[in-house]
């Protein structure tokens, strides 16, 4: 159970840093330090505001502002993006936002609480720069676990932003795209299908997400009016 949170956890990490798709521009490992370092904390800071609200849009803005929309709703359909009318992919990229922004909202956050950050170094790999960086994670009585984590980076339009998350050599983006591949084969792959479902589940969970902020905020005037 500890392990699943732990991996629930990190795959929130990886979905914030996401990745690139313009033409790159040249990055220092030094600039690929302090982004790391300073999302990382960000991030980290983000998952702990007790307000829900105000969480989702903190989370919200990282999520848009790091993560290159188009290049990673195209990668996750692979092949299939050719299928797609253009009508098709302008419908599946708004589904995909919602779907992102909602997905990550779901694990299990709080646990975060329990992380601590560091970054571990950095190294020029072309016009790309790899940043090791290193999760631990106090699971109580005394253990901890440490999960290496190596990000992809370059810079695209003066933004640094990241092309791929590694956990134990595994890609976000290769299991992303696993993950939408089976979608599309239980639609039987048609695109029409994949949509309608894939939509319906983003809505499903926004939908979720906004009653528990909802909740959450009534329960908070409940108590102030009792006091």
């Amino acid at each position: 159970m500890k392990s699943n949170k732990i991996l629930q956890v990190i795959i929130g990490l990886m979905l914030i840093f996401g990745t690139g798709s313009v033409r790159a521009q040249e990055l220092s490992e030094a600039e690929a330090l302090q982004f790391a370092s300073t999302k990382g904390e960000e991030l980290l800071m983000s998952f702990q505001e007790p307000d829900l609200a105000k969480r989702y849009q903190k989370l919200d803005e990282l999520f848009l502002n790091y993560i290159d929309i188009d290049y990673v709703s195209r990668f996750v359909v692979g092949k299939y993006w050719r299928q797609m009318t253009d009508e098709q992919r302008v419908r599946y990229r708004k589904i995909f936002v919602k779907y992102g922004l909602s997905y990550y909202k779901t694990l299990p956050l709080d646990y975060a609480k329990k992380l601590t950050y560091q970054i571990k170094g950095a190294e020029k790999d072309g016009q790309f720069v790899n940043v090791s960086t290193i999760v631990q994670v106090d699971l109580g009585e005394q253990e901890k676990q440490n999960v290496v984590l190596i990000f992809r980076l370059h810079k695209t339009g003066n933004i640094i932003k990241a092309v791929d998350v590694k956990v134990a050599e595994s890609s976000l983006l290769l299991a992303y795209r696993s993950k939408f591949y089976e979608m599309i084969a239980q639609s039987d792959n048609e695109i029409e299908w994949f949509l309608e479902d894939l939509g319906d589940l983003a809505e499903s969970m926004a939908r979720s997400l906004d009653e528990q902020a909802a909740n959450q905020q009534k329960s908070l005037e409940f108590e102030i009016k009792s006091m």
